[in-house]
């Protein structure tokens, strides 16, 4: 079994969103890394007044090029956990035949599967942007509250968007929408199990998208799962109860990745922290 974790973080965020995260998988005992996207290394502040140029031109192939990169460096296959736009990029590294184990929470989807209407109406802003595929693009504080973190206070809202949302790249949008650069092979055989993790309320990548995209996988012999959490929205991996959503997703991709039953249990390696052993 791995003892490795990636975490792959989506448009408007930066790694920090997975800091929850990450400080949990630890304290169980996992090698965890969370990479930037490219031209995203720098300070929150930075990203936010002066974004760097290279951002206008990152493509889905580019994203997914540079976590190829950084897998292909490590001693062993890690498993794979994005959210948003990082669990298509899930799913296209997975298609790539890398990672031990995917999941992809509240994920955007490959082409095959259409946008529901919420989900393009959350879209609308980037798509309707002059020019908007050459350009970094900035997601307003009202989008965020409506589309992305719905079920947070308007205190709570106001503070996450301080604290994570950062511009990203408008042409990683408009090619996930005509499909361009993302498409994969549904029916592959070689794929690593894969497990849609979807929020009832989310309005940017709604579940039945999730849904569509898992049945289409099962074409395959692989393994493919798909999980809801009702009452949540986009915000799956910074909102209350991110808890449960963590240990979901990593007690399924242990019992993936090794034969020996003992090490599916869960356990507790800090009080309130439960995760699978590693």
């Amino acid at each position: 079994m791995t003892t490795t974790i990636m975490l792959i973080h989506g448009a408007w965020l930066t790694p920090a969103a997975w800091d929850p995260f990450k400080h949990r998988y630890e304290a169980a005992g996992y090698k965890v890394v969370a990479p930037p996207w490219p031209y995203m290394d720098r300070p929150i502040a930075e990203l936010r007044s002066a974004p760097d140029p290279g951002l206008k031109t990152l493509s889905i192939k580019k994203i997914v090029d540079h976590y190829e990169a950084l897998i292909a460096a490590m001693p062993e296959k890690p498993i794979l956990i994005g959210h948003s736009f990082g669990g298509l990029i899930v799913q296209h590294l997975l298609d790539r035949g890398l990672g031990a184990a995917g999941v992809a929470i509240d994920p955007a989807v490959p082409t095959g599967v259409l946008p529901g209407l919420k989900a393009l109406q959350s879209a609308l802003p980037v798509l309707l942007t002059w020019n908007g595929w050459n350009r970094v693009l900035t997601m307003s504080l009202e989008g965020f509250r409506r589309d992305f973190a719905q079920t947070l206070s308007e205190a709570q809202a106001l503070s996450a968007y301080e604290r994570y949302v950062v511009p990203a790249p408008g042409r990683i949008y408009f090619q996930a929408a005509i499909g361009i650069e993302n498409s994969v092979d549904w029916a592959s055989e070689e794929r690593a199990p894969l497990l849609f993790i979807a929020g009832e309320k989310d309005r940017t990548s709604e579940p039945a998208m999730a849904r569509a995209a898992a049945r289409k996988f099962s074409r395959s012999k692989a393994k493919v799962d798909y999980h809801e959490f009702p009452g949540r929205s986009h915000w799956l991996c910074a909102d209350q109860g991110w808890e449960e959503i963590a240990d979901y997703a990593l007690v399924w991709a242990v019992e993936q990745t090794t034969k020996s039953v003992a090490l599916h249990k869960v356990f507790a390696p800090k009080p309130k922290a439960k995760v699978a052993a590693a």
